[in-house]
């Protein structure tokens, strides 16, 4: 029997069948649809995070409290709560790498609720420099933003992320109002424009204000604009050595924005790998049900298997077809899976910024052809075994 006769052969078998088929391939179809989805969601996750990377700008240096050590598990958050930095190596930093950088802001971050009359939502407070917009290239919407007399006099002003605003006074214009945030009243001096949510959702508040309404002694960060006319490493090595003039090298990290995505990446792209992982199993378990639905196939089938063999057919020919039907159950539930997780991923791009790679899909399609071939092999064995008498007595 040709291949082309045993492809018809089994085409045909698993159209009688068509509601077994389908419910057989279901198992490869959410492995698939899983695979695709999870790895194109962490991949719009990294693809987010480096956005909003560019947005700042290519050319900032950031100052933490604390040595980041990621090889001993101390990540930036960790060294960050231990920060030492005060205001004072704000200036050092000004005076001793002045011909480096641009601007240097100190950053004090914060948790708080923030009330206007009886609307109240629980935001990140975001204490910084009044040329903190330069840096981050950040823009007003409404309003303006605070100045370097509001800063020194430690003015009760805030400047409201675009969502908190839209949340707090919806389409009423909220500058000149006034805000309550740990029972003290604010100004609202303008509105953000979108940025994204670390933005969006923040209230920025000069950083002398936050330390005096929260009492506080040492600031979380340092954020640097490095010169466009120097040479960024070199800026990099001299903002270090300004600080070592009071710090010791294990209090303080100075770090790029290569450095958090760098780290970021790594991270993100080890969630993937468990992700996929995991989903695999999706496939395996889809794979064992192939399997026992071909054994199954192959008793209700062995009158036919005896008459096929009683006709010329040979066990090669039989093992064929039934690893024909295993491949096509299997490849057709990796395609469908892979349409559907691409209609999912289409349909939410606008927000989870996820796109397919094409590793994944490869990934996807080559895992369910694996799957297909390995948990085929079994019953198509088992077919091809049958003596050709004793399957003709069968009843």
């Amino acid at each position: 029997m040709s291949v082309k006769e045993t492809l018809k052969a089994a085409i045909r078998s698993l159209l009688l069948n068509k509601v077994r088929s389908f419910l057989t391939m279901l198992g490869v179809i959410i492995g698939v649809f899983a695979v695709i989805s999870l790895v194109s969601l962490v991949g719009g996750m990294k693809n987010y995070i480096e956005d909003q990377f560019e947005g700042l700008g290519s050319n900032l240096l950031f100052v933490i409290g604390g040595k980041v050590n990621t090889s001993q598990g101390q990540g930036f958050n960790t060294a960050m709560m231990n920060s030492s930095l005060k205001e004072k190596h704000v200036d050092i930093i000004k005076t001793f790498a002045k011909d480096y950088i641009d601007i240097v802001s100190p950053e004090i971050q914060l948790s708080n609720t923030v009330k206007y009359k009886t609307q109240g939502y629980y935001v990140s407070l975001f204490g910084t420099g009044h040329d903190s917009d330069k840096l981050y290239n950040s823009t007003i919407e409404k309003g303006r933003y605070f100045t370097k007399a509001e800063q020194m006099s430690n003015a009760r002003v805030v400047i409201l992320g675009n969502m908190i605003s839209n949340k707090l006074f919806g389409d009423v214009n909220p500058v000149n109002k006034i805000v309550k945030i740990n029972n003290k009243s604010f100004e609202v001096l303008g509105v953000l424009n979108k940025k994204g949510p670390d933005f969006d959702e923040s209230v920025v508040i000069p950083y002398t204000t936050l330390i005096d309404t929260f009492e506080r002694t040492n600031i979380t960060a340092i954020s640097i604009k490095v010169k466009n006319n120097v040479d960024f490493s070199e800026a990099q090595k001299q903002v270090e050595l300004a600080l070592l003039r009071d710090l010791s090298d294990d209090e303080f990290t100075v770090y790029t924005q290569e450095d958090v995505l760098s780290s970021v990446n790594s991270i993100l792209s080890i969630l993937s790998s468990v992700l996929a992982a995991i989903s695999g199993i999706s496939l395996i378990v889809g794979g064992i049900g192939i399997m026992n639905i071909m054994l199954v196939s192959v008793t209700e089938r062995t009158r036919e298997i005896g008459l096929r063999k009683a006709l010329g057919a040979t066990s090669k020919d039989i093992k064929r077809q039934f690893m024909i039907e295993a491949i096509m159950i299997s490849s057709l539930g990796g395609l469908i899976g892979l349409f559907l997780g691409w209609l999912g991923i289409f349909a939410t791009r606008s927000f989870t910024h996820a796109n397919i790679s094409l590793w994944s899909v490869f990934l996807a399609l080559g895992f369910s052809l694996f799957v297909g071939v390995v948990f085929g092999t079994y019953p198509a064995v088992k077919a091809s075994e049958k003596d050709p008498i004793e399957a003709l007595r069968y009843e």
